[in-house]
């Protein structure tokens, strides 16, 4: 019979029961985060193709000065709303699919960079964005120290960025324009590692339900959010124009 006063018998059973528990939390987080990131980069990929084969076919051209310019400017704003506003009611592969038509339809909008900037400083300026932005995510996944705090100033700051900018369509500052690409580098490149941690604490919320799949779709768009919006900040202050 088996002795249950034995401590020995009794720290190896359970501690290879909790042992085995923590793997297969763990391989399911990184199973998890694995997705976000092949959704994130997917549709980054799939945003760059789409903007490079719009200006090489004479599209964007043709947008400048029309009225479907704004239409494929505002375009992607009403997919991310739809996406974050609605995602309850959507189905997984409802929202996946609405990623890949945002992802592309975000590519038609970015292909205006490249009348505006030379084609080395753009590529220069996205492999710095993704060398910063992997650092970046790789902090916030690894590190133990609790970020949500930073959130609300974060937002607050993309906010008044935004307020910012639609200001400077009116006084077309040089100075200010300068102010607003710096600060939003730094805004969106704390949102990155904010925005891993969170994700990142979602897996735990969602595990094992059927939001999984949507929660992964979410994870990817915010991430891609913090990427092209680090990436077209940056291009304002390194690229160097046409």
């Amino acid at each position: 019979m088996a002795n249950w006063n034995d401590p020995n018998m009794a720290a190896s059973g359970f501690g290879a029961g909790a042992n085995a528990m923590d793997q297969a939390v763990d391989a399911g987080l990184r199973s998890y985060m694995l997705s976000v990131y092949n959704y994130m980069g997917s549709g980054v990929l799939l945003t760059g193709i789409v903007a490079m084969l719009a200006f090489n076919s004479g599209f964007t051209a043709s947008l400048i000065g029309s009225p479907l310019m704004w239409v494929v400017m505002l375009a992607p704003l009403a997919f991310v709303l739809v996406l974050s506003f609605g995602i309850n009611k959507l189905s997984t592969g409802a929202a996946q699919a609405l990623f890949w038509v945002y992802a592309a339809v975000m590519g038609l909008s970015m292909s205006t960079i490249f009348l505006a900037f030379t084609a080395s400083s753009i590529a220069t300026t996205f492999f710095a964005t993704a060398a910063a932005f992997l650092g970046l995510s790789l902090y916030g996944y690894t590190t133990k120290k609790d970020l949500s705090g930073f959130g609300t100033f974060l937002i607050m700051g993309v906010v008044g960025i935004l307020v910012a900018m639609v200001i400077n369509m009116f006084v077309q500052s040089s100075a200010l324009s300068l102010a607003i690409s710096v600060i939003g580098v730094l805004l969106f490149a704390g949102l990155t590692a904010y925005d891993t941690q969170k994700i990142k604490s979602m897996y735990f919320y969602v595990r094992g339900t059927d939001f999984v799949g949507k929660s992964v779709i979410m994870g990817a768009l915010t991430l891609y959010l913090d990427f092209v919006n680090m990436f077209t900040f940056l291009l304002n202050l390194m690229g160097s124009r046409e």
